[in-house]
């Protein structure tokens, strides 16, 4: 921390810690909008912000957030970096038209058709509170919720075949988005497998083999990396991939090794016959950078939410988000050798890039799936109830870890309200149900 500089203060008037590493992520993510990917300039020019407002503001005055992005701005453009500086602009008012619209009353992005489906189905069975789930489950009714569930689910992954299957002809790509943990690697299986059974060829291309080095992505203060975003991907590579794959030609795609966190120097040669479709699985899939190279009429989007409609025990509906993220804190720990604690740590990068990236873009959808299943509760209660009391005694006093034990204490008071389930209400999940892919047991080789 700088001597002079001690304190900021925001816009609402609060003062609060000075943190160059805010100016640093700040520049290196307006270069990387542009593809520009370089953290060792980003931290240079962040210097030179440091310098220029030392020269200025003592600790006796501090700079306001407009006065320190206005000193950004001006040695982006004095160090020869124009179109950066245009990308921050843009970012700064990007960053003014989301605060605009948090402050109206205003409610976007919400799937109000779905919302219905999925109330009126819950309100059928009877789960549509806590309080009907638990009932169900005492009264040795969970196997026909669990049916029931699976069979809806089914019938919408029927309904995407089927509408991929009447484009067929002028279709080369199908793109399955959806937030993390909605369940899009299960999907792509399904809707491979209904179209393989009537003689359409696919095959997928994955796309996590063109993220960038991790040491390029920004940081938080505790070191965490930021690899939610659509520009941790080599946009430009995908994109010209993507072009040469539409006109029926092979391409060398990239191998990222995710123990080392870098792409290696090796190649995997990749192509497909005029007649297959290729099947690109990806958080950020409706994302228009992503597959701006190819025509709309070439693609086939398929969006995947977990649209849950049930009361807590204090009549508030749960959020979707918390179902997802107890799927990824199991799914992490079992699979990919992350700790329950350093998922939901890192769960505030997902929500941002959700809310900026994924979220707004649903509705250039051709088709939605709901993925959120009625009977998942207690079995995700049953694989991570142990985790989550530690969480809210290590960060209850933590003011750093605020956004951390605020989401603990969430889920676990929406865990402690679940009836328990035994080995046996496990067995019944069917080895091709969406929830195995987070708690293991699954037909399809998806990790």
């Amino acid at each position: 921390m700088p001597d002079g500089i001690r304190t900021i203060i925001k816009r609402n008037g609060e003062v609060v810690p000075f943190d160059r590493d805010k100016i640093t992520v700040a520049i290196y993510k307006a270069a990387a909008a542009i593809g520009g990917h370089d953290r060792d300039l980003s931290e240079r020019l962040s210097g030179q912000v440091v310098e220029a407002l030392e020269a200025t503001y003592t600790e006796d005055a501090s700079p306001t957030v407009e006065e320190i992005q206005d000193v950004v701005e001006r040695v982006l453009i004095k160090n020869g970096h124009a179109r950066t500086a245009k990308s921050y602009i843009l970012y700064r008012s990007g960053r003014a038209r989301m605060r605009a619209q948090r402050s109206s009353e205003e409610v976007e992005y919400l799937p109000y058709k779905q919302m219905w489906q999925a109330l009126d189905w819950a309100v059928e069975q009877g789960c549509h509170t806590v309080e009907g789930l638990n009932e169900i489950i005492l009264s040795g009714r969970l196997g026909e919720l669990i049916e029931a569930s699976d069979e809806r689910f089914e019938s919408m992954i029927d309904g995407a075949a089927a509408a991929i299957l009447e484009r067929h002809e002028e279709l080369r790509f199908i793109v399955v988005a959806g937030p993390s943990s909605s369940g899009k690697t299960t999907t792509t299986h399904k809707l491979m497998h209904r179209l393989e059974a009537e003689g359409v060829h696919v095959i997928p291309l994955a796309l996590d083999n063109y993220f960038f080095d991790l040491e390029l992505h920004p940081r938080d203060e505790f070191g965490d990396y930021d690899f939610e975003t659509p520009e941790a991907l080599d946009l430009k590579l995908i994109n010209q991939h993507l072009e040469e794959l539409d006109r029926g030609r092979a391409i060398d795609v990239p191998v990222y090794d995710f123990k080392s966190g870098k792409r290696t120097s090796e190649t995997t040669r990749f192509e497909a016959s005029a007649e297959t479709l290729i099947l690109l699985d990806t958080l950020h899939g409706l994302y228009g950078g992503l597959t701006e190279s190819v025509p709309d009429e070439h693609k086939f989007r398929v969006y995947i939410e977990t649209i849950a409609q049930l009361k807590n025990t204090n009549g508030r509906y749960i959020r979707w988000t918390d179902i997802r993220l107890l799927r990824r804190m199991i799914r992490d720990s079992k699979f990919r050798a992350y700790s329950p604690e350093r998922t939901i740590l890192h769960w505030h990068f997902v929500r941002r890039s959700e809310l900026k990236h994924i979220i707004p873009h649903q509705s250039q959808a051709d088709y939605q799936v709901n993925s959120s299943l009625a009977y998942e509760l207690p079995f995700l209660e049953r694989h991570l109830a142990e985790h989550l009391e530690p969480f809210l005694e290590k960060w209850q006093d933590n003011e750093k870890r605020l956004d951390g034990y605020l989401r603990a204490r969430r889920i676990s008071e929406l865990m402690n309200s679940i009836a328990d389930v035994s080995a046996g209400d496990e067995a019944k999940v069917p080895a091709t149900s969406l929830l195995r892919e987070f708690i293991g047991g699954g037909a399809y080789d998806i990790h």
